[in-house]
């Protein structure tokens, strides 16, 4: 090395090269990365890493090796253009894929088709030119008076996207016009920049910055629109829990209400009054996006448990001890636990009776619901390795809407099941 400047092109292309390779490594190993992106990072990383590796054989060569090696320094020159020329195309690519446009049909693309191709025209006439620039056969590199003009098109290409970005920016989420951006003006600047000065390589160390933050606002978009599905999904399988409520227990309960209105009008009417509250506050349960008052999830799991009684008047006991009332939880998350608890706890052809116990408690990290009852426990249920559709769905919920989370194991004494609800402070 000679003077600072060399060993600062140097130190730039080695960090340069690292940093492509950490975004090929962490495309590797990103869990959410959908198809699309995970293909094109695949593709985009590595030349990204060519490019770098051309410019650090070149800069061996030529510091290091001498005079005798003035063509390898040449193919090096050559290689570390012909790569880099190759990223902003690809980007196009890229862009148009989150616009939604077919690429081969889209004059975007054929402009940068065209743009590259004259890039490439001239970059193979510099080879029997000195006008652009040219190597030595004593290992010296120099600038032709045209050199401007091998800028020109790479030049042209990023602001074609710019503008393309800026006049479609309706289309894109703010983290895709970021990342863009990010990627498009930094090498802009280093081009212009390295378009009238000579020294130092500003090109290798913008580009290999502005990917790596491209890739990661990109990702981070990604990312966000997992967690949106995973909360639409989770959402759309309450709507369907509440939707396909179990037929045979409408039917029953419909049949009762039919003998009481002979037996016991009142009962009859008061049954009728509770399995409505039931019925609305399922249906509403649809409408709920949001956290609701635990007061308002207890008096939907009292009016659903009012309507089994009357069916099990003898077999199903209830307790509640429910002091702490003011926090809230996800709808629909008490009552499908004791309504669970009831389905496999009741046994008509048992006299065994089924208690169960709610309590609510505080402490100092958050609120405890607890679900008791004294059925015949999480195996017997069928629940162990495969659990039921509806506790996953309030496992998901609770994790997504308050980072709560759902246990449920079997009493100590030995039948039965305990299923907790935690719900943290904010």
């Amino acid at each position: 090395m000679h003077n600072w400047v060399d060993v600062t092109n140097f130190t730039v292309a080695i960090n340069g090269l690292l940093l492509a390779i950490l975004g090929l490594f962490l495309n590797l190993i990103t869990p959410y990365a959908e198809r699309w992106n995970r293909r094109f990072y695949m593709i985009f990383f590595p030349i990204l890493v060519a490019y770098i590796a051309s410019d650090i054989i070149e800069q061996i060569s030529f510091y290091y090796l001498g005079k005798d090696f003035w063509l390898l320094t040449k193919v090096g020159v050559f290689l570390e253009s012909f790569f880099s020329s190759m990223l902003v195309p690809l980007l196009t690519v890229q862009i148009l894929h989150y616009a939604g446009e077919r690429v081969k049909k889209s004059l975007l693309f054929r402009l940068e088709v065209f743009l590259w191709g004259t890039y490439l025209v001239l970059l193979v006439l510099t080879q029997f030119t000195d006008k652009i620039y040219y190597i030595t056969e004593d290992n010296e590199y120099f600038r032709g008076p045209l050199y401007f003009l091998l800028l020109i098109p790479p030049a042209l290409m990023t602001i074609s996207n710019i503008l393309y970005v800026i006049i479609r920016r309706d289309i894109f989420s703010r983290s895709q016009i970021k990342a863009f951006l990010v990627f498009l003006l930094i090498p802009l600047g280093c081009i212009l920049i390295q378009m009238f000065s000579y020294g130092l390589l500003m090109v290798v160390i913008g580009t290999s910055i502005a990917s790596l933050f491209m890739f990661g606002y990109l990702m981070t978009d990604v990312a966000a629109e997992q967690i949106r599905q995973q909360e639409e999904n989770a959402k759309l399988k309450t709507e369907t829990a509440v939707l396909q409520m179990r037929p045979h227990f409408i039917y029953n309960t419909m049949t009762s209400i039919y003998y009481l209105c002979e037996q016991d009008p009142k009962k009859a009417q008061k049954v009728t009054l509770d399995f409505t509250t039931y019925l609305r506050k399922n249906f509403n349960a649809i409408a709920k996006q949001d956290m609701i008052p635990f007061d308002e999830e207890l008096v939907h799991t009292q009016a659903y448990l009012a309507v089994e009684q009357v069916r099990f008047e003898d077999t199903l006991f209830i307790e509640f001890d429910t002091p702490h009332t003011e926090f809230c939880l996800p709808p629909l998350t008490l009552q499908p636990l004791v309504e669970n608890s009831v389905k496999y706890g009741v046994d008509p052809e048992n006299s065994s009776p089924l208690n169960i116990r709610i309590t609510t408690s505080r402490t100092d990290e958050g609120s405890f619901i607890t679900i008791e009852d004294t059925g015949p426990g999480i195996d017997d249920a069928g629940n162990n390795d495969q659990p039921h559709t509806a506790l996953l769905n309030i496992q998901q919920r609770l994790a997504l809407m308050c980072n709560g989370t759902l246990t449920i194991q079997n009493r100590p004494e030995g039948t039965g099941t305990i299923a907790t609800i935690f719900i943290p402070n904010d």
